[in-house]
């Protein structure tokens, strides 16, 4: 029982010795050195975050930098296109107008040429008619025949020089045709309309049957037209179509007559006068207007035959 007690004594002195030695605090030298290590550790950690910081700072201003010159590219590529569109429409209004003018300018220079051939037509069958009074003259003078009896009737072969239908008050002799005509069309070409207008009535008044009747009745259309009045445009071209049949004057008509019903806002009525000028004179000028006017409304279609 003795040595029983001695032996837990024992025991009991060693698990006492044991625990002190684990509860005992580890020496002053050992702390120290981890309280460096890991004030190390969190200078490291917080540097790193500085640098961090600083690397995103200049990320942010490198970005802001970029996202200002991207802004101020875009404004003058606003600043350029509104620019270039307004040279576009500027460009397209001028061109628009030089091409007005144009036609007007050809358009007279076309009937200036026609006129030109009237007056040679109308010369070489003058020479004719003269070689034939020539002639007779001679068959009868050869004849015995007395020069007195040489007149005759196809003596005055120029129609045009007959006296006209419709006098002036007063019994004062008719201008002529060609200075009427040719005077009437520089006044139109040179933008005296009201004036150019008078000159084409005089004409139509004392020359209703030449072949230039039509064309002075067309500018008078193209008179209204060019001031606007589009109405009494349509009624003198109708005058064209209806009173001069075989005038090559009538494609030129029917086309600007179609404009003159658009301008008054009778589509329905326009479109059938385009698809007419298309049907009626394929290939010339006035079908190839009249086709780009259709499908510039949207109503480009062959028209039937």
């Amino acid at each position: 029982m003795r040595i029983r007690w001695i032996a837990v004594a024992l025991v009991v002195l060693l698990v006492g010795a044991l625990g002190g030695a684990i509860l005992t605090p580890p020496p002053a030298g050992a702390v120290s050195k981890e309280i460096i290590q890991l004030q190390q550790q969190v200078a490291q950690l917080l540097q790193g975050q500085q640098d961090l910081r600083s690397a995103l700072d200049q990320k942010d201003a490198e970005l802001k930098t970029l996202l200002e010159q991207s802004l101020d590219s875009v404004s003058k590529l606003n600043s350029s296109m509104s620019t270039l569109e307004k040279n576009v429409l500027d460009v397209q209004a001028n061109s628009g107008s030089r091409i007005d003018t144009l036609a007007t300018q050809t358009q007279g220079i076309s009937d200036n040429l026609q006129d030109v051939q009237a007056r040679v037509g109308k010369l070489s069958q003058q020479m004719t008619d003269i070689q034939g009074v020539l002639q007779t003259i001679d068959a009868k003078v050869s004849g015995g025949a007395p020069a007195g009896g040489a007149a005759s009737p196809s003596s005055n072969p120029d129609n045009s020089a007959a006296p006209p239908m419709n006098q002036p008050a007063g019994g004062a002799p008719a201008p002529s045709a060609d200075v009427l005509y040719t005077s009437a069309l520089r006044d139109y070409s040179g933008g005296k309309y009201d004036l150019a207008r008078q000159e084409f009535t005089d004409y139509l008044r004392y020359f209703p049957t030449t072949d230039l009747a039509s064309n002075a009745q067309f500018y008078i259309g193209e008179i209204d037209y060019v001031q606007a009045d589009f109405t009494g445009a349509i009624a003198q071209y109708d005058k064209v179509i209806v009173n001069y049949p075989k005038s090559f004057k009538q494609g030129a008509a029917r086309l600007k007559k179609g404009e003159a019903l658009l301008e008054t806002g009778q589509r329905a009525s326009a479109l059938r006068e385009f698809r007419e000028v298309v049907r009626r004179y394929p290939g010339s000028d006035e079908a190839k207007r009249a086709q780009a006017k259709l499908r510039e409304l949207g109503s480009a279609r062959t028209p039937s035959r």
